[in-house]
Order: structure tokens, then sequence, then C-alpha cells
């Protein structure tokens, strides 16, 4: 097992309980800054060898940008941003159809004013917690067990260890969540589409503005966003499809499918497509949701996407990571680290604020499907119940201030925030 910069290796070591944590893409590192933080001993585990880069952009929205500020990471996260100006959406010809401004609705409208690519999210999580904070790459849990005092984990490379708590933050497919939870298709809800995106030249002059083509008649779409790099742009396509059966791992049969689903999209598809075989950072996969009743089971919890995946449909896949990495870690050291009673206060606190987003996810979804007589009605999205809405989805959940709490770092009262 080959660890990156651990307090172990330092010579130092917590006074709290020792806590795994699976997974080092936003929630993961996020939950293990809050852990730390309150006096936890955390180690990460991360089955690929080293920090995904890339991905879709992510957005922070509401009290997502709080939990960021109170991190003290306001500033690292807004010099990583994509500095997306706005979007326009087209029609095939290029000529512009609706205009987004990311200045709308006080930063947290279609495009926010915190728009990161998820990689470069998690490079500024990562720096942020690596001096203290166990990382270990290329490994995963291959046999776990718990009892009343804690969970003994098998790892793949041949370690064995104890932990007080463990807490899975992998994503859609979480491991860890069908290892103690169950299969996949208990949890999983495939919201009839599918989304690629991947990086291409910037050969198409964009500056600032992020472009969106739809077409309505077939349910798919294409779209280019400026990132940080001005030579690449991220592309990002997507289509129905009322069921989902490839191999979320298996690149080439997805290749060969987007290049099916694709082919005679109008726009700058074809441009897009022809960047396919030698794109750096390729990704698809359903437009899915994970429903469950519980997060936790025993000393075992769920975190992020791997908990309630609300979709990239909903925009806010990120911002519940972030918010439930603070509400998990501040409600666990405040029940002094009990499973039961720090769990069942951070289900509390986050299900309605999750549900509200997995509303606003579905609804996103079903406005895109296809038109017909078997169709539901498109949502009317401009009504006060869907204000309503998204009011709870981004600022839907109270963010208590755990300084103070068992084994804080910070004196009783003492505010947390950025320095």
């Amino acid at each position: 097992m080959s660890t990156d910069n651990s307090e172990q290796e330092q010579g130092t070591r917590m006074n709290g309980p020792r806590v795994l944590v699976v997974g080092a893409s936003v929630a993961g590192p996020a939950l293990a800054h809050w852990l730390r933080r309150w006096g936890a001993e955390v180690t990460v585990v991360e089955r690929a060898p080293e920090l995904r880069p890339g991905g879709q952009a992510v957005d922070a929205r509401g009290i997502a940008k709080d939990v960021i500020s109170r991190m003290g990471l306001d500033s690292a996260v807004r010099a990583a941003c994509t500095d997306t100006a706005g979007a326009y959406t087209v029609d095939a010809d290029g000529q512009v159809l609706e205009t987004f401004s990311a200045e709308d609705d006080g930063g947290d409208g279609y495009i926010a004013d915190i728009e990161i690519l998820r990689g470069d999210l998690s490079q500024v999580l990562y720096d942020a917690t690596r001096d203290g904070v166990e990382y270990v790459f290329g490994d995963r849990i291959a046999e776990l067990a718990q009892d009343a005092d804690g969970v003994d984990v098998v790892f793949a490379g041949g370690d064995r260890r104890r932990f007080e708590l463990v807490v899975g933050a992998d994503g859609l497919h979480s491991a860890l969540r069908a290892m103690v939870f169950g299969p996949h298709e208990r949890f999983i809800r495939h919201l009839g589409h599918v989304l690629a995106f991947y990086s291409v030249p910037n050969e198409f002059g964009l500056d600032r503005w992020l472009l969106e083509y739809q077409d309505q008649a077939s349910g798919r779409s294409a779209l280019l966003r400026p990132i940080q790099d001005a030579t690449r742009a991220m592309a990002m396509l997507s289509f129905t499809s009322p069921d989902f059966d490839v191999d979320y791992r298996d690149i080439a049969a997805q290749k060969v499918l987007l290049r099916e689903r694709m082919t005679g999209l109008g726009w700058l598809t074809p441009d897009i497509l022809a960047h396919l075989d030698d794109t750096p950072d390729f990704y698809l996969d359903q437009v899915a949701q994970v429903v469950m009743e519980r997060w936790s089971d025993g000393r075992v919890a769920l975190l992020g996407d791997a908990a309630f995946s609300s979709s990239p449909m909903s925009g806010q896949g990120t911002g519940l990571a972030l918010v439930g990495a603070y509400v998990l870690a501040g409600e666990l050291a405040a029940a002094g680290w009990d499973p039961a009673a720090g769990f069942a206060r951070y289900e509390a606190r986050m299900r309605s604020y999750v549900e509200a987003n997995q509303e606003i996810g579905r609804l996103n979804a079903r406005s895109r499907d296809l038109s017909g007589p078997d169709a539901e009605p498109a949502p009317d999205f401009t009504g006060e119940w869907f204000a309503d809405l998204v009011g709870r989805a981004i600022n839907g959940v109270e963010l208590p201030d755990y300084a103070g709490v068992p084994g804080s770092a910070a004196p009783a009262g003492a505010p947390i925030t950025s320095p």
C-alpha cells in the first residue's frame, strides 16, 4: 500500500477516531478536511493511481459557497475556476436563441459564479488536506467486516487495518455501497439520458462563453464550454436512452455507442466527434440518481453521489457533496463520534435538501425527453412553486457552527471562516 504525505509518516497522531474514506474526487477530500479539523485520524483510499484530471464543469451555489468559505478555500477555488462569463443557447446555424449570464440570480443561476472542472476542484481539496491526511492511491477495499467497536478492512493490495468508521464517497457506482448495502440496481434510478464529455482543441473560438445546441426533435444536445486552458475546450454530448447496459468502464464500447447515437446531429457535432479518439479524458455514463432509505449501516456511511446522486441534470451534485461533508463530519464530532447518533443527525439534516435537488434533476431530465402521445407533459418552470423548489435546493439546509464540538481544533464559539 503506497501512501502520500500521511500524518503517521510525520510521526504524529491525532486523538480522534481512525476514519477510512473511500474515494478521492470531491466528497472524499472535503470530508477528510472536516474530519481532521475535528480531531479524527483520516485515511483516504482511491482505486485510481492518481487524481483524475479534467472532467465536467461543476458548480457551487448558495450554501455550498459558504462551506467553501468556511474551509478557507474560497480564494484557491476561485483561482481555479473556468471564468465562464455566461452561456448562449444556439440553433443549428449558430444563431443565439437565449443568453444566460454568470451574474444572474446573484451568481447562483444556470451559470454559477463558482464554476470549476471537477478535476481542478479535486486538486484544490487534495492540496489543502494532503499534509494532514493519509492518501492511498491505486488500492481499494477487498473485504470489510464490522462489529460493535470498529471495522476490519482488507485492502486489495494486501494490507489489513482496523478503523472506527468507514465512509464511502466513491461515486454513482460505489463499490462500498454494493459491498455493504446491496447491488447497484436496488438504488440507481436511470433518468432516460446518457451524457458524455471530453476535452477538445479550442478550434471553435470560445472566449469565456459556453455554447449549447439542443435538438428537440431527437432529444439530443451538444455543448462546448471554455476552460482555463484557452487552447482547449470541454465538449459535452447527450442523448435519450430508455435503458443503459454498457459497462461504465468499457471505453471502447462507449465511444462506439456515442458515435452511433450522435450521427446526424447538426451544428458543430461532427467537429466535436472528430476528436473522440485522441482526447485524453473521455467519460460517458447514464444520467442517474441514487435513492436510498438510509445512508448508513452500523459504522459505515455513504456521502455524495454514492448516497444521494442528484444527477448532472440537477447542477447540484458538487453542492450536495460539499455540504454533506461538512454536516456529516460536524454531526459525528458533535455526537462524540458515536456513529448511531452522528449518522442519524446527518441524515435528518440533509434529507429534505437532497430530495429538493433530486426533484430538480428529475424535472430537468423530463424537460429533455422526447415528445409523443405517451410522454409526460414538460414541466412548467415559470411557476412560483419552481422558484420555491430552487430556493430549497440551493439553500435548504442549516449549516450549524460546529466550532467547540468535542475534539475540535477551534475553541468553543470560534467562527469557522476563511482566514
